[in-house]
């Protein structure tokens, strides 16, 4: 059956999305238009094609233990020079973030990954592009501000294309707002005492 190329992310909702998008693009970004503006759960993955059945009911199971929880964009920050990369920072919502994307790649599913960069929930608006280009980015949206809340997030497959396109949306389970309800892992429980001591 192949490989596919997956990713598991939060959407940043209209008119938001859009618009960042379009930025992206003005930016000078040429990748802007085949990336939905999105905050990373699990990064591009590589998989057995034979393996989405059980990835599908993986993701189910986890967004069925989440509740919705508020997320905030405010500002720009910058992983240079480590990374050349401009993002429009999360300052709401990376704790629930944090704890999602722990338990999407839980060792013992099957989106189990290591990370290049401890995780670092943010929303891309620049990459690889000229350093003043990226100044431009960091500087124009120095003042963003957007709020919505998250009420699940969706697998993509990258196209042979480059276009990331939607597979699926994982809604949360029912419920009031708030932290999930389950407690994960040891793993993932050791992860989030180290972050609620953060």
């Amino acid at each position: 059956m192949g490989t596919v190329t997956l990713g598991v992310s939060i959407a940043v909702p209209e008119p938001y999305g859009s618009r960042l998008q379009e930025l992206r693009a003005g930016f000078g970004d040429a990748a802007a238009h085949g990336i939905p503006t999105h905050v990373t759960l699990v990064p591009p993955t590589e998989v057995d094609a034979a393996r989405l059945p059980a990835i599908r009911a993986h993701l189910a199971e986890v967004a069925a233990g989440f509740r919705a929880f508020a997320m905030r964009l405010e500002g720009t920050g910058t992983f240079r020079p480590l990374s050349p990369v401009v993002f429009v920072k999360v300052v709401e919502g990376g704790y629930g973030c944090t704890l999602l994307q722990g338990r999407l790649r839980d060792p013992e599913g099957p989106l189990e990954r290591e990370l290049a960069f401890p995780y670092h929930p943010h929303v891309t608006v620049a990459h690889g592009i000229s350093e003043e280009a990226m100044d431009l980015a960091f500087a124009a949206l120095a003042d963003y501000c957007a709020e919505w809340l998250c009420e699940g997030f969706a697998l993509y497959e990258q196209g042979s294309d480059g276009v990331w396109r939607k597979l699926r949306e994982y809604p949360f389970g029912p419920g009031p707002a708030g932290l999930p309800t389950q407690s994960g892992s040891p793993a993932n429980e050791a992860a989030e005492a180290v972050i609620r001591r953060s």
